[in-house]
């Protein structure tokens, strides 16, 4: 087979790309929506995946390979080739549903999650809520919008009072030095949705302690920082994607003063 050359694209085109398949992902998981699909149990913990999640998968990677036949490819749903991927200047990291128990339970809260990687880091990415018609979408260096509306994060400093989205039990005394702080808790399943919604100051940080896989977070993560915001592992690493193992030490994601506020008080 001969050797595919690589083609100069520029993060905007990548971006239009990203949109539109954006799109069509939503045209093929609505109907499925409320239309009791057909549900498997990956097993390993790892949660639920539907005939809608494989479907939306199939329509990405054939369509977003067939414009860029020279990228990797990195989904949730799709057998992962670690050795192609890594030899890939850009790579496409995708969750075809985000949120997939919302989207089973017949809430709004569930997004596809698009990003395109390059050298560790993404340059191009989307979110998007198909019934609720939220485009979140960035290129870096650009800035991060909400449709055509741009975002920007919230400025607190005070941890005490700080709106943050987390699992319950992440606010348990014992992840904290010195008790818990008095944040005021929220909640969203889609980890996508919820750096978007730091991104759009509607929440003040998002935080999750546990082993964070990449395709769940990439989008987010570039949208949330063109937002002005700052994302890190737990350890306050910033965050390198498509690695051998496709997963984060965990995310720390808000206003840099805020974000640095949480880690500063994580055991």
């Amino acid at each position: 087979m001969p050797e595919i050359k690589q083609v100069a694209v520029g993060a905007e085109e990548d971006l239009e790309l990203l949109i539109e398949a954006a799109r069509n992902a939503g045209e093929i998981a609505r109907p499925y929506w409320r239309a009791d699909p057909e549900v498997w149990d990956k097993g390993s913990g790892q949660g639920p995946v539907t005939e809608a999640d494989l479907a939306v998968d199939r329509m990405l990677h054939e369509y977003l390979l067939s414009e860029r036949p020279e990228y990797g490819w990195l989904s949730e749903e799709t057998v992962d080739t670690t050795s192609e991927r890594l030899g890939k200047e850009r790579v496409f990291i995708v969750d075809p549903i985000d949120g997939t128990r919302s989207f089973i339970h017949g809430d709004h809260n569930w997004a596809h999650s698009l990003a395109i990687a390059e050298e560790g880091e993404v340059i191009a990415a989307v979110v998007f809520l198909p019934l609720r018609e939220r485009l979140f979408h960035a290129v870096k260096g650009q800035g991060a919008y909400l449709n055509d509306d741009p975002l920007i994060v919230t400025e607190r400093c005070d941890l005490d009072g700080a709106t943050v989205l987390a699992p319950r039990q992440h606010l348990d005394d014992e992840h904290w030095q010195g008790g818990a702080p008095k944040f005021i808790h929220k909640y969203r399943p889609s980890l996508a949705y919820r750096l978007t919604l730091v991104a759009q100051g509607r929440y003040d940080a998002m935080f999750s302690f546990r082993d964070t896989w990449e395709w769940d977070v990439a989008a987010g993560t570039l949208i949330l920082t063109e937002a002005g915001g700052q994302v890190t592992d737990r350890e306050g690493k910033a965050p390198v994607f498509n690695q051998p193992r496709p997963q984060l030490n965990g995310l720390v994601a808000g206003c840099p003063n805020l974000a640095d506020g949480i880690l500063a008080r994580l055991k």
